[in-house]
């Protein structure tokens, strides 16, 4: 076989793969990484090398992998655009943590989200109680959405830290 085809074939089946595995641990958990987050990527793309490029350790085999990685994350981003349901496949769904004052304790609980890190969120978004928050949403991408019912509001941004007992939840 063709060193490149090689290469080609290689590098989708574990991009492909990467995306599967990382749909199943759930995406939520990269708003903000750790140190343990980053040694895991790190890892995982050093045990993943070999499978995409095999006994190739020229740059052109280099090339040809990292080509045809962003090739499909750029297919797979067009996709999304196009197919509503596709993207609905790939991406998860943002969850309602807080409704009109009212925790919902069984989403913060599915999610492993403490008190602790709702309430920072909340003062990040200059909120102090529970009461004043009309809805929190944890958004697809990790960061905690706050709408309160009071007029003077201002944007902030806040993203979900991991703590180590979710460590292998990834992308």
């Amino acid at each position: 076989m063709n060193p490149f085809l090689d290469i080609i074939i290689r590098s989708a089946a574990v991009y492909l793969f990467m995306i599967i595995a990382l749909r199943l641990f759930g995406k939520k958990e990269l708003s903000q990484l750790n140190t343990a987050d980053v040694i895991l990527i790190l890892l995982i793309s050093n045990s993943v090398q070999n499978a995409m490029v095999g006994n190739n350790t020229t740059l052109w085999g280099g090339m040809a992998a990292a080509s045809v990685l962003f090739m499909i994350n750029f297919v797979l981003k067009k996709l999304m655009y196009r197919y509503k349901k596709f993207s609905e496949f790939m991406l998860e769904k943002p969850e309602i943590l807080i409704h009109n004052g009212t925790l919902d304790f069984k989403s913060l609980s599915k999610l492993n989200i403490t008190s602790d890190e709702l309430r920072e969120a909340m003062r990040e978004h200059g909120v102090e109680y529970f009461t004043d928050v009309k809805l929190a949403m944890l958004e697809i991408d990790g960061n905690i959405s706050i709408i309160t019912g009071d007029k003077n509001l201002k944007q902030t941004h806040y993203k979900r830290r991991k703590n180590h007992k979710n460590l292998v939840q990834g992308i």
